[in-house]
């Protein structure tokens, strides 16, 4: 029995590096050689990707280092817009190279953790229903981990495998995270462009694409409006307030209410108001759930991407609603 434990423990400790979450180094020096990037596992490639992603203004969405739909879309949308071959592989070498050729910067740095990313304050817990979250001072975050990872634009799972073993709630801890602090342009959009069926999010400088992002788009309960809209309002920190004529099934009050603003908010950082009574464009509490769940009508996106989006916007410019093929939505 004696044996056998400490071969066991052998064996553990051969594994174990394995296991091992990916880090800076082979992230910032990870190259495409054409094969395809392992499916459910956090890649390298992947990551890299998805941040050159970003810092393109075609957004992955939350940079999580696989090769999800949300990744996918990004890369579609940043071959046609180099006029690239887009296949069934959605990476290419060409589509790296293009990729490679947009930012020299490392992907991923060293990061101290600020009094202020563990300052708070923080929620217990995150209400499931709408009616409990009026209750809230704030729609805080949940955790010092929480605010990182938004902060960055990536998962939590994917803060936690580049940091094994580090605690993320500790002033001055120094961490690995995502460089996606890339400069800016500040074009203004003159027409924004969400396709229902794909749930996509285009900006465009009169006939320039300047900035893509994945969303989720309405659902059958509750679709998006139709047609051409204007953006009315933009609203950093919005309040969120319940109307009863909405009836969503999950909220059973007869009364309005109102939720106070936070990225737990069900509105998230920013609502962008049209001009249909009720509908806007806004942020979300889940990043990971954006074009993967359902909406109350309007156009989710995740709080840094409705931020980016608010930034390249102005009152009156056109939203139009793409219809396209419903059996192309996924």
């Amino acid at each position: 029995m004696i044996r056998l434990f400490a071969g066991l423990t052998v064996l553990a400790c051969l594994v174990q590096p394995a296991l091992a979450g990916p880090d800076a180094a082979a992230i910032n020096n990870a190259e495409f050689r054409g094969k395809p990037p392992a499916n459910g596992k956090i890649d390298p490639i992947v990551v890299k990707a998805q941040v050159l992603l970003d810092r393109a203004n075609f957004s992955p969405g939350e940079i999580d280092g696989k090769l999800g739909e949300n990744a996918q879309k990004a890369l579609r949308a940043f071959a046609e817009a180099k006029g690239l071959i887009v296949n069934k592989q959605p990476l290419t070498p060409e589509i790296w190279g293009a990729l490679i050729a947009t930012s020299a910067d490392a992907i991923i740095v060293d990061y101290k953790i600020a009094a202020a990313d563990v300052k708070g304050p923080f929620l217990k817990e995150l209400p499931a229903r709408m009616e409990d979250m009026k209750r809230l001072k704030a729609l805080s975050y949940t955790s010092p981990r929480e605010a990182i990872a938004e902060k960055f634009h990536m998962s939590e799972a994917l803060l936690a495998a580049l940091n094994p073993g580090k605690k993320l709630d500790e002033v001055d801890q120094t961490i690995s995270v995502i460089n996606v602090m890339a400069k800016e342009t500040k074009p203004i959009a003159t027409r924004v462009e969400v396709d229902k069926s794909s749930q996509t999010v285009k900006a465009f400088a009169n006939s320039d694409l300047i900035a893509f992002f994945p969303a989720t788009v309405g659902s059958e309960e509750k679709p998006t409006p139709s047609g051409v809209l204007k953006v009315i309002s933009i609203d950093a920190r919005p309040y969120y307030r319940y109307n009863p004529d909405y009836k969503f099934k999950e909220v059973r009050s007869r009364r309005a209410f109102t939720i106070k603003p936070g990225p737990n908010n069900p509105v998230g950082t920013q609502w962008i108001g049209l001009s249909a009574e009720g509908y806007g464009i806004h942020g979300t509490a889940n990043p990971s759930k954006v074009s993967k769940a359902e909406s109350h009508g309007c156009v989710r996106l995740t709080n840094w991407d409705a931020d980016k989006l608010a930034r390249l916007l102005k009152k009156g410019v056109e939203v139009a609603f793409i219809e396209r093929e419903a059996a192309n939505r996924k």
